[in-house]
């Protein structure tokens, strides 16, 4: 079946959808006239009370707490305000007179969390959970990158993609409860609630798979007697921030030649060549090409996205559908028939319906297709190499000279052209990058992405009093594939004249130029996901409601099959949850979970992990409850362990293993056998790794406007899975097995506020921000090591080994022979020392540097987070800016870029480079046309500081005033300009925006419209 025929099934299966959706919202006629007073408990009148009707018929109630609505009367009307707990009533129940009861702080609507398989209130939650609204956000931060939102807003969670939680890293992203669902497949605007969930207690659910945290998303539903459409266009630009700064051709010849005499070798360039390079004026004669500029890439490159959101229904069925498209325009300008940039398609549909009184159904439908057409090679990908005298990409056609030259003519006529030019190369480098994006052809990549999901909720309250039950079946499909027409074409050496000013022939290369007949077809990648649970979910309460219980069971099953992956991945486990209340004060929470692991040895197969929770709400009791300082403090500690086979790795691992060695000749060479090799010992006592978890914590509200929470944890993986070769003799290096030996730990804490005042009519002031500080440290490791500062253990994960240096060398540590003197540590190298290479400092006194002499020198993973986000109300306007930084970690400056070895490319790096005349100023050693690992390896030399602060985002809406927006049919109107990536503020904020070989990174600007209809 091709593109387009599955193309129009899902589209025709979609209006089939909605067309069921209308049908099974549709009303009957007749409507009546309902009026009536709601007032709070005390008996006053509640004005600006929401009361919903049918078909999206919607009314507040006045001053005097009064309302009329028409709606039919078969439907029902919901009765909603923030802060109270919503009422649904029949026709027939609506009375003269309506009490709304005050919600429970931190039990309101607002405050539930949806826990995938269950949910429950901020109240009651004893673990480590933060959670994010973005649906009350949007039209103040109206970003759509789900990874980037979540950071510097979310307590407990660090670095650029927001998916590192306490340092742990790669957490378990769970949407709409299937598990590993990629977040890039949704835009924010689709999305209800963010959940992060962070200790054990709270993760245990989540099985095997949730060792390193849980990510919850939720998605929109549908809501009784609301009917809303929405529209979210976004229209900006994309700026790169940094690229690559690499010398140009006349720099490049010099620095060689100056690299050549430093190695005692010739130089490469003659002066007269570099000084022709100097004074010509001829750009194709003497080529210096750079990439990086405007001639092959845009200044800005634009990005379009439109997302509408239609919802609505009533107490028998409801639906939620989103529909987006997204094009980002490529950053490559040269040949733009070609590169033509990035589109995304989106639909979701969620509906859910009663099927009668004690069954209730969900269906979701996602369908994703992503596609980039662009041609077969990237600029980006060979700016780093392609040399700057190599040759000049383009021969213009005005340079040639036909005179009494007819078969040089009939050459070039033959010839393709492109816009005037000839396709350039030279003998020496005859595969031209250039000449491939426009001659080579084109290719498109495609992404799609197809999801779907049943819920069935069964209501077993006639059978036993607060028994729920429900299935959940989901169908993930992934797939990549590359299209391209692939051309062969031709490029042309010039052949210059003796002035150098006309091209008087060419030498082909390649070819010939023949345009590709057919489409090839690559499979990049096939996912195929099957998920499953069901649960059974039990609630009660005692007769004076002071005591509440609840159990939930829940059993799990997830298959995954990958393309190139022979085994498929099955995860499975039983799940146990058991909360206790006493009088809203008192919370007790036991959650553990039985997982199963294929990768492990028979009887090792299966392992249960308990945790516990305790919360104590101290705000309730008799001295505190009338605080005009504390209005909520809350105590919560929770513990446990996790089992889970993550440290496994791979099948089989427990097994003997062997594969074919050598050849082996006997009889005098007439026969032969092949030797059986022993590859890997058994293992039969391999088993889980398991989290020892400790969180305690706590949280308030003061004043009735500052909201402070506080964790501190204790984080031990034990009984990680290794190579346990040190307990072998040398012979069995080959053949050693695996054990549960290694171990690491996790500690710190994280803290966050809010502060929420409105200062008056007209000025509101939401200021928050959270700090994480996380030290981790390798608690036993295999190893034998001579020194105890080359230890791994008790050094941090994170932690960098490499040389200490001393400066460089200078002409002084040199004998007349070129010898270091006396006294002086030897380096283990075959490099030739000079001045100018890089002095390291003998840590042992062995006389000598080798790898021995490496310690802890600087750490990669940076142990302080921090984010602080800031919301101005001025009348219609609103000022949004959130910032993020990290600090106390390093990195070190490596790759061909900063490490210039042999003929490659000089960057603005080498200016700084050692000589006799800069020695005492240079920051780079002296340069090299040979490889020198001395001079390229891990050291002090090369680390620095990659602290940052960055202003993630900064927005300025006005949101049009009621009057004009309902004129236009709308129930919400506003326009916003935003920034992202804005401004960082680092010590090496060069380094830190430096992406080399690849894209670069972006500051985005987007101008955006939200209408509500």
């Amino acid at each position: 079946m091709n593109i387009r025929n599955k193309n129009k099934i899902l589209f025709f299966s979609f209006f089939v959808l909605l067309s069921f959706t209308n049908s099974l919202v549709a009303q009957k006629k007749g409507k009546i006239d309902i009026s009536s007073i709601v007032v709070s408990e005390s008996g006053n009148p509640i004005k600006d009370v929401a009361i919903l009707g049918s078909k999206g018929v919607a009314t507040k109630t006045d001053l005097n707490g009064s309302f009329s609505i028409k709606t039919n009367p078969e439907e029902v009307i919901v009765i909603k305000k923030e802060g109270y707990v919503t009422q649904t009533l029949n026709m027939g129940d609506v009375i003269k007179q309506i009490t709304l009861v005050k919600s429970v702080f931190l039990e309101s609507e607002k405050d539930i969390i949806d826990l995938g398989f269950k949910k429950t209130t901020k109240r009651a939650i004893t673990g480590s959970i933060s959670v994010i609204n973005p649906k009350d956000r949007l039209v103040y931060d109206n970003t759509q990158f789900i990874r980037n939102y979540i950071s510097g807003l979310a307590p407990g969670v660090r670095g650029n993609n927001g998916t590192n939680i306490r340092g742990l890293g790669g957490a378990l992203f769970v949407i709409d409860g299937v598990f590993n669902r990629d977040p890039n497949t949704l835009n924010l605007e689709e999305v209800e609630q963010i959940t992060i969930l962070k200790d054990a207690n709270a993760i245990a659910l989540y099985g095997n798979q949730a060792r390193d945290g849980v990510i919850l998303i939720n998605t929109k539903r549908g809501e009784t007697n609301t009917k809303v459409s929405k529209v979210n266009v976004l229209r900006g630009l994309r700026e790169p921030i940094s690229f690559p700064k690499y010398l140009g051709a006349i720099k490049y010849m010099e620095l060689f030649n100056e690299a050549r005499a430093n190695d005692g070798l010739a130089p490469t360039f003659s002066q007269t060549l570099i000084d022709d390079y100097k004074n010509s004026t001829n750009p194709y004669l003497h080529p210096d090409v750079s990439l990086y500029n405007s001639e092959y890439l845009r200044d800005f490159a634009s990005t379009t996205s439109i997302i509408s959101e239609f919802s609505g229904g009533n107490e028998n069925t409801r639906f939620y559908v989103n529909l987006g498209w997204k094009n980002d325009q490529d950053l490559v300008k040269i040949n733009p028939d070609v590169n033509k940039g990035a589109n995304r398609f989106n639909l979701r549909a969620n509906i859910d319906f009663k099927v009668n009184d004690f069954i209730k159904s969900s269906v979701d439908v996602v369908a994703i297709v992503n596609s980039n057409i662009s041609a077969r090679q990237n600029v980006l990908s060979f700016a780093t190499t392609f040399k700057p005298n190599t040759f000049a990409p383009f021969l213009p056609l005005s340079l040639f000279d036909f005179e009494n030259n007819d078969a040089f003519r009939d050459q070039v006529a033959t010839a393709n052209s492109y816009n005037g030019f000839l396709l350039g190369a030279s003998a020496a480098v005859q595969n031209s990058p250039l000449a491939n994006i426009f001659a080579g052809g084109y290719q498109t990549k495609t992404f799609r992405t197809t999801q779907f999901s049943n819920s069935i909720d069964i209501d077993l309250n006639r059978f036993v009093k607060g028994l729920t039950a429900r299935t959940y079946l989901s169908f993930d499909f992934f797939d990549s594939y590359t299209t391209s027409i692939q051309n062969q074409f031709t490029v042309y050496e010039p052949v210059w004249n003796a002035l150098g000013d006309k091209i008087i022939g060419i030498n082909p290369f390649g070819g010939p130029d023949l345009q590709d007949q057919s489409e090839n077809i690559a499979t990049d990648a096939f996912v195929s996901r099957l998920g499953f649970y069901a649960s059974l979910d039990y609630k009660r309460s005692s007769k004076n409601g002071h005591n509440k219980f609840n159990a939930t069971f829940l059993a799990y099953f997830n298959n995954q099959e990958t393309r190139g992956v022979r085994q498929p991945t099955n995860n499975g486990h039983l799940g146990l949850q058991l909360t206790f209340s006493h009088k809203n004060k008192y919370f007790f929470d036991f959650t553990g979970n039985y997982v199963s692991s294929a990768l492990l040895p028979e009887g090792n197969r299966g392992g249960f992990s308990p945790t516990l929770g305790f919360g104590y709400i101290l705000s309730e009791e008799d001295f505190l409850k009338d605080s005009k300082i504390i209005n909520y403090l809350k105590f919560k500690t929770t513990g446990g362990f996790l089992k889970n086979d993550r440290s496994v790795g791979s099948y089989y691992r427990y097994l003997e293993s062997y594969n074919s060695g050598t050849t082996v000749n006997w009889a005098d060479g007439e026969a032969s056998n092949r030797i059986t090799n022993l590859q890997q010992a058994e293992s039969p006592n391999l088993t889980f790794e398991y989290r020892r978890d400790t969180s305690i914590g706590f949280e308030s509200y003061l004043f009735n406007e500052i909201w402070f929470e506080f964790n501190y944890f204790d984080i031990l993986l034990k009984g990680q899975v290794t190579d346990v070769n040190i307990n072998f003799p040398s012979y069995y290096s080959d053949f050693t097995p695996f054990d549960n030996n290694n171990a690491e730990r996790y500690n710190g804490f994280e803290s966050a506020f809010t502060f929420n005042k409105k200062l008056n009519e007209d000025f509101s002031l939401d200021f928050g921000g959270n700090i994480m500080y996380t030290r981790r440290t390798r608690e036993k490791v295999q190893e034998i090591r001579e020194f105890d500062y080359q230890k791994r253990q008790g050094t941090e994960l994170g932690a960098v080994f490499g040389l200490i240096d001393d400066g460089f060398y200078t002409q002084s540590d040199f004998t007349a022979d070129g010898d270091l003197i006396d006294g002086l540590p030897v380096p283990l190298t075959e490099v030739v020392l000079k001045p100018g290479d890089i002095k390291y400092i003998d840590q042992n006194n062995d006389g000598i540097i080798d790898n021995d002499d490496e310690r802890v020198i600087g750490r990669t993973g940076t142990p302080w987070s921090y984010g602080i986000n800031l919301k101005l109300n001025y009348k219609n306007f609103s000022l949004f800016v959130l910032g993020y930084g990290q600090f106390g970690g390093n990195a070190i400056r490596s790759g061909n870029y900063f490490w210039v070895e042999g003929d490659n490319k000089y960057s603005e790096v080498a200016l700084n480079r050692w000589t006799p005349e800069t020695a005492a100023t240079a920051t780079y050693p002296r340069l090299s046309s040979v490889n020198n690992p001395h001079n390229y390896r891990n050291s002090t030399f090369w680390l620095y500081d990659n602290s940052f602060f960055d202003i993630r985002r900064v927005q300025l809406t006005y949101e049009f005033d009621e009057k004009l927006y309902s004129k236009l049919g709308m129930t919400d109107l506003s326009i916003n300009v935003t920034g992202t990536n804005v401004l960082q503020f680092a010590k090496n904020k060069e380094l830190n925006q430096l992406n080399v070989g690849g894209n670069p990174q972006f500051r985005n600007y987007f101008l955006g419209l939200r209408a509500s209809f």
